[in-house]
């Protein structure tokens, strides 16, 4: 779903400008673009992502809402991708607690996927929040757009917090990102019976920190 932009509102941001984000400069792969919309100085803040599966429970979506809006009120900043599921709970989260969240996209500024989230967009920008791509505008969301994304996702977070993931999913690629960027990886244990805990039980037992409560995240 396409929608109407006011150009000068997009901030375009290149490697190298004295505005590029700190916590890109030092991760694989660069972006050599960013094209934004929002508020900029989130980009430098604390902040978390909060990942997990697109097709995710009815706890894994309370569970994400639940994070987001604690986090949120903790003056943290909510990164996810706006994918459907877990990623669409954290921004929800965030918004109901009236604090920060970003956006990565896998498409252009003027693309809104998946096309139901175009509200969850705009309510984005209007509690301060941003919105940030790689790729120009009219970009189409291309499937292996979203594989690259997510390591712009780990590089602007302080840490990552797993909330659903099976067991071969995008999210295990957001994850191997942040640690090669050297950052925490926190997962909230699953029903051992469902599909959709291979992923975060996995990676407990590979060295995750296990998240029961909001006071097991140390930012």
């Amino acid at each position: 779903m396409n929608i109407k932009i006011n150009k000068s509102k997009i901030k375009h941001i290149k490697l190298g400008d004295e505005n590029y984000p700190e916590k890109l400069k030092n991760i694989y792969a660069k972006p050599q673009n960013l094209y934004l919309i929002g508020n900029e100085k989130l980009l430098n803040c604390k902040s978390i992502a909060i990942i997990g599966c697109r097709e995710c429970s009815k706890y894994g979506a309370e569970q994400a809402i639940k994070f987001g809006y604690e986090l949120a009120k903790k003056d943290i900043c909510i990164i996810s991708g706006m994918a459907r599921g877990i990623d669409t709970y954290s921004h929800i989260g965030a918004i109901k607690a009236k604090g920060k969240t970003i956006a990565v996209l896998g498409c252009g500024l003027d693309v809104i996927y998946p096309p139901e989230n175009v509200n969850l967009y705009k309510q984005i920008i209007e509690c301060g929040g941003a919105i940030i791509t790689e790729y120009p505008m009219k970009s189409r969301p291309e499937k292996q757009h979203f594989p690259a994304r997510n390591r712009i996702i780990s590089g602007l977070s302080d840490a990552v917090l797993v909330i659903e993931a099976k067991g071969k999913s995008g999210t295990l690629i957001t994850v191997n990102y942040a640690l090669e960027q050297g950052k925490d990886v926190y997962a909230i244990p699953g029903n051992i019976s469902s599909v959709n805990s291979y992923g975060t039980n996995g990676l407990i037992k590979e060295g995750a920190i296990p998240v029961t409560n909001i006071d097991d995240i140390i930012l």
